[in-house]
């Protein structure tokens, strides 16, 4: 059974390169068009892997990443960030939120890939 990615991102040209890539790799993608809405996502479905943008209107990233590690489901799961901050500080927010990795945009789908597969397989 193909694992499922929540993508998060209010770009709707970059979720469906990232859509696109993790499709063609295999995994099944839910896409969400802000933080709110990949709250309300993630709570109708279990995923395995979230990934999200941090700048979006309604609730970013982190706020994002906080909401989750609340939920029990969420306690363990996979959280990668995908954005275009890239500062130490940022960063350091992220790992407290309870984010497990960072990737830089503007992404690299073979890294994506590569990143996904090391964390969920």
């Amino acid at each position: 059974m193909a694992k499922t990615i929540l993508a998060v991102d209010d770009s709707s040209s970059l979720r469906q390169m990232v859509a696109f890539s993790l499709k063609a790799a295999g995994y099944q993608v839910v896409e969400a068009v802000d933080g709110q809405d990949g709250l309300e996502k993630a709570k109708l479905q279990t995923v395995d892997l979230v990934l999200t943008d941090q700048n979006m209107p309604k609730m970013d990233g982190l706020q994002l990443i906080a909401h989750l590690r609340e939920l029990p489901a969420y306690a363990k799961t996979p959280i990668l960030m995908l954005t275009t901050e890239s500062s130490d500080e940022m960063k350091a927010k992220g790992r407290a939120a309870g984010a497990n990795g960072w990737l830089v945009k503007p992404f690299d789908p073979q890294r994506l890939i590569e990143v996904v597969k090391k964390v969920i397989g």
